[in-house]
């Protein structure tokens, strides 16, 4: 099981606004829980790249999968996923106080190449599980076909950094108060919508219920 805290490195350490800084595993966890995209910061060949991709995650890794084919997951050299959260704008008196509230988790590792046929198939059901929980276990699993042409992605979470922000702008107690302008936060209310049917579906297939759960039990018309 990994220590409850984040031991702080050079690279991790909160040196600007530290009141944001977090250093509980737990708060790297919800990070984790929260998002659904991951941006991947990766050595490559005609420079940085910076990847998009969706990821799952256990108690010691953090699991990003694609093509063997892909020279970005070659696994050669340190790597950089970053996760964030936007929960809202910030909107000041002046336009230097305006800020985001966010939630964000950086996690530096050298990754490892999944090989391990059951391994690998845990990985990829942490991935699956992470966006739409009960799905691995509704549709076909992979083929060996498809596992060959899958390359898995193992990071270590040993050496991460959270932070977030939350809350009212900072300026509430400065002389731009007496301006008379509105401040405050623009909330996002981010949500799944009811389940749009595949147009090939033949009529009558209804989603499954993980599916209605994860919409929020929306209203179905298929």
């Amino acid at each position: 099981m990994p220590d409850t805290g984040l031991s702080p490195t050079p690279r991790t350490r909160h040196n600007r606004l530290r009141e944001e800084g977090r250093t509980d595993r737990a708060d790297l966890y919800a990070v984790l829980r929260a998002g659904l995209v991951a941006h991947l910061g990766v050595p490559a060949e005609p420079g940085v790249m910076v990847i998009p991709t969706v990821y799952g995650f256990d108690l010691e890794n953090v699991y990003v999968h694609g093509s063997v084919a892909s020279q970005s997951l070659a696994a050669r050299a340190e790597y950089c996923l970053t996760i964030t959260v936007v929960d809202g704008l910030v909107l000041a008196r002046s336009v230097f106080e305006h800020s985001v509230n966010y939630r964000s988790a950086m996690i530096y590792a050298v990754p490892q190449v999944v090989t391990d046929a059951a391994e690998k198939l845990t990985g990829l059901r942490l991935v699956s599980e992470h966006l739409a929980p009960g799905q691995w276990d509704y549709v076909r699993q992979p083929s060996r076909k498809e596992l060959a042409a899958t390359r898995l992605l193992a990071l270590p979470l040993a050496e991460a950094s959270v932070k977030v922000r939350t809350g009212p702008p900072d300026d509430g107690g400065s002389e731009d108060a007496a301006l008379g302008l509105w401040a405050g936060e623009l909330p996002i209310d981010a949500r799944w919508l009811k389940p749009v049917a595949d147009p090939a579906l033949p009529a009558g297939i209804m989603p499954p219920a993980h599916i209605l759960d994860r919409a929020g039990n929306e209203v179905y018309r298929g």
